[in-house]
């Protein structure tokens, strides 16, 4: 008989980060640069363990948090679009598309190793990133984590 499963989810007012971006679309068009505040609501799953619990709300709030401010007010950069080729020189990153290119100082950027800055592979970076920080900082690796990143009001991807 399989062990009985549990759902711990957080959400909160600063679990938010502001952000710009832009994607590529339709395999040839480009956003223009704009902005987010984007939320972030995180789910583990798992059994309960010792404590009776599946994971401590505090530390997924606290590992949650850690990210949401690695991300924070900064300019969100797709190292992997293959139409968007991005380089770092001189403590600058550029990425380019066609003729046009943005030029951003390195430490406002966020190099994400993914193929678009859509909400969708935000959320799967985010759960990524969050599975990485759980397993190195609690030895613990939960069968299914869930991440939602809502762009606006309403409007959201898991």
């Amino acid at each position: 008989m399989p062990a009985e499963r549990y759902t711990v989810r957080v959400t909160k007012d600063y679990l938010i980060f502001c952000c710009a971006h832009f994607i590529t679309f339709n395999g040839g068009d480009c956003e223009h640069l704009h902005g987010h505040n984007y939320r972030i609501a995180v789910e583990v799953d798992g059994p309960l363990d010792g404590n009776h619990y599946v994971f401590d709300f505090i530390a997924l709030k606290s590992f949650s948090r850690e990210i949401v401010n690695e991300l924070d007010h900064h300019m969100l950069v797709a190292t992997r679009n293959p139409q968007l080729p991005v380089t770092e020189e001189r403590g600058r990153v550029i990425v380019r598309y066609g003729e046009k290119y943005w030029d951003f100082p390195a430490e406002d950027c966020a190099l994400l190793p993914i193929e678009n800055t859509t909400a969708e592979l935000l959320a799967k970076w985010f759960a990524a990133r969050l599975r990485e920080l759980l397993h190195d900082r609690k030895r613990l690796v939960p069968s299914v984590i869930r991440v939602e990143v809502e762009e606006s009001a309403g409007e959201l991807a898991r």
